[in-house]
């Protein structure tokens, strides 16, 4: 057990080891009339919080007691989540401060970590006034100075200590910060996660292409050049990652081995000399 659950130097009367033990607790809990009135008659409630309790260093009471769920999220109250913290091994210390008075009030949290720089944390009047905190009704009209003092307090604690506090945040920020809003606000950006469709590349007839270009070849070097057309498409198409398919290639082989035949014989007598390679399929 860490410090947080042996305030007085002695361990908790209850141990729970097991998930046996700890389901008779949440039965027996939920019936005694000595736990928050959002835990009374909800067992499964109990265990839930217990067992996120056990996770971060608290006592089964100690559980119930500081973990609220608020707007359908986890969260523990401000002095719990500083108390966690300054259990912990890596805490070296915190340090709460006000400045300024008025509309100029100012809450500061320094959280120091071992070995790490210092993080600081601020949270004003006018910050309160942005996020139409400030006029609203209950604790932020009866006790301003503490609500400022818990934001700056929530702020700092989980920048400087996410692995203790394992993404909880004060009971008091869960309060301000509605279900529904969160929701719509979330909402309201607009961000589409619809997958960009893959590139589909046009078909292109290759054979349709190259036939018509052999028609418009008169003579033997002309067809030789449309090889030579052909051979750097079949390697551009290679590099590309969209080779073509081998059939294509064989047919449009043939096509220009055909074509370069009949102009050879055509122009034999007056061209003995001209190389006429077929090209390869």
């Amino acid at each position: 057990m860490n410090q947080i659950v042996t305030t007085q130097g002695h361990a908790p009367a209850i141990q729970i080891s097991n998930f046996d033990q700890l389901m008779r607790f949440g039965q027996m809990a939920a019936k005694s009339g000595m736990v928050p009135s959002q835990y009374n008659g909800k067992p499964d409630a109990i265990i839930i919080a217990v067992q996120m309790g056990s996770e971060l260093g608290l006592a089964p009471m100690q559980a119930l007691q500081n973990i609220a769920v608020i707007n359908g999220r986890p969260s523990v109250w401000g002095d719990a989540l500083l108390g966690l913290v300054r259990a912990s091994s890596v805490c070296d210390d915190v340090i709460e401060t006000f400045e300024g008075d008025g509309d100029s009030l100012t809450a500061i949290c320094v959280a120091k970590r071992k070995g790490k720089s210092p993080v600081e944390a601020r949270f004003s009047v006018e910050d309160a006034k942005n996020a139409s905190l400030w006029s609203k009704q209950g604790p932020w009209k009866q006790y301003p100075r503490r609500m400022l003092q818990m934001r700056a307090r929530g702020f700092a604690l989980r920048d400087a200590f996410p692995d203790v506090l394992r993404g909880l945040i004060t009971a008091e920020e869960a309060a301000d910060t509605p279900q529904d809003s969160f929701r719509q606000s979330v909402s309201q950006q607009s961000i589409d996660i619809t997958p960009e469709p893959k590139r589909v590349l046009p078909t292109i007839d290759h054979a349709a292409r190259i036939s018509g270009w052999l028609e418009r070849a008169m003579r033997p070097e002309q067809a030789v050049a449309v090889r030579g057309k052909w051979i750097e498409i079949v390697a551009k198409a290679e590099e590309a990652g969209n080779p073509i398919a081998e059939d294509v290639q064989n047919t449009v082989a043939g096509m220009i081995d055909k074509r370069l035949d009949e102009l050879a014989a055509a122009y034999q007598p007056e061209n003995k000399d001209l190389e006429l390679e077929h090209a390869p399929s």
